[in-house]
């Protein structure tokens, strides 16, 4: 399951990203998406959980959790339109 990640902090990379919710469970990949032009951070990201059980734990505990003063909107993340 791939879940969203917002409101991220502008100095989370990847590698940060998925340091934090690896704790959740085993995690296939953790991007933070960047701008293509200055290379810098969004803002958001996509965590992708090998267990969707895990992934659910994840959204639970994170959504609305403080990261360097800044709450964390987590949900599921929804396919592009």
């Amino acid at each position: 399951m791939k879940i969203y990640v917002g409101n991220l902090p502008f100095k989370i990379d990847s590698e940060a990203l998925k340091g934090l919710f690896s704790t959740y469970g085993e995690i296939e990949e953790a991007i933070v998406i960047s701008d293509k032009f200055s290379g810098r951070s969004k803002g958001f990201g996509f965590v992708t959980f090998k267990e969707d059980a895990d992934a659910k734990k994840a959204i639970a505990e994170m959504n609305g959790k403080k990261v360097e003063e800044r709450e964390l909107k987590v949900n599921e993340a929804k396919p592009m339109e």
